[in-house]
């Protein structure tokens, strides 16, 4: 049992303890519904960031659909709560499954695309699924969905924040990992020493979405009401724009990017209209004088082969 050692002991302790402390200010009343507010936002971002970077950062895959997979999951759980009132924990399941089965249907057609093909095809889908979203009646229409209940606490942002970075941190460290990882690399190369690359592209975009439909079930089901508006390109530009500043192939980046660049939206609730205009200077500030974000490529620069031409199994980070 290779997990079982003193290390991964000390990680799950200040797991628990981290928990027990946030969720101890909560119910004394000293972190207020506010400051949960926007902690709620950062752990939402966090999973869609970290899931955007494995497809992204990781797989070298330019997608700007990530959005869209956010709004099936929301959509899906909002209609398994309120139109048959299934427990929140199956919403949540149902919602990263159907997330996972449209990127394997976006993905098996598209991720033969490449550079910016790829992302305009992401782009494209993405529109179809808002506008599908606009015209059924069903899931509100472009009045959006009212009265959804509010199942997503602090303990379920919270978990789900910790699983969603463990288990793609360990799908990394993985041979279906550094398979990701070589064929961001170089494909040709990749797929020359035997990788199946349009399977582990294929994979890794199934994942991102499963978890970008958990983070979708969680939005939806804390801010009662969702309409096709809050999944459109922007959004996709937000998540991206975490990832690029926290950096390409930077679990740890994309953690630091989310948290930072929500602070900062916090501060410009007010005049929302210069957002934008400060991300691109943030964006333009980054490129220029810190090509490779915040924490460069901290997890991606893993040595996949050893002096002399033998396959390193491990992982440096």
């Amino acid at each position: 049992m290779k997990w079982l050692n003193k290390k991964n002991i000390v990680c799950f302790i200040a797991v628990i303890a981290v928990y027990a402390l946030s969720q101890w200010l909560i119910n004394g009343g000293i972190m207020d519904s506010y400051i949960l507010l926007n902690l709620v936002l950062i752990g939402i971002n966090i999973i869609l960031a970290v899931s955007l970077n494995l497809i992204t950062g990781f797989t070298g895959q330019f997608s700007l659909g990530h959005a869209a997979f956010m709004a099936v999951g929301a959509y899906v759980s909002a209609i398994m709560t309120v139109k048959f009132n299934y427990p929140f924990a199956a919403a949540v399941i149902l919602s990263a499954i159907a997330a996972a089965f449209v990127g394997l249907l976006i993905g098996i057609p598209t991720l033969r695309l490449k550079g910016d093909y790829l992302a305009i095809a992401t782009l494209g889908f993405s529109e179809i699924i808002r506008i599908l979203l606009l015209n059924i009646e069903y899931v509100g229409g472009a009045s959006g969905f009212n009265d959804i209940p509010q199942y997503t606490n602090w303990t379920w942002i919270y978990f789900s924040v910790i699983g969603t970075v463990v288990l793609i941190k360990n799908f990394i460290n993985s041979y279906a990992g550094r398979a990701c990882i070589a064929i961001r690399e170089d494909e040709i190369a990749a797929e020359a020493m035997g990788i199946n690359t349009t399977l582990y592209k294929v994979l890794a975009f199934v994942i991102g979405a499963f978890f970008a439909g958990i983070a979708g079930a969680l939005y939806a089901n804390y801010f009662y009401f969702i309409k096709p508006g809050n999944f459109g390109f922007m959004k996709s530009i937000d998540i991206l724009v975490i990832v690029v500043f926290g950096g390409m192939g930077s679990i740890t980046g994309s953690i630091i990017g989310a948290i930072v660049l929500s602070i900062i939206s916090l501060f410009l609730q007010n005049i929302p209209e210069l957002r934008m205009v400060i991300y691109s200077i943030i964006l333009f500030l980054i490129m220029v004088y810190r090509p490779d974000g915040i924490m460069g490529k901290v997890e991606g620069k893993k040595s996949l082969f050893k002096k002399g031409g033998k396959l390193n199994g491990s992982v440096n980070n």
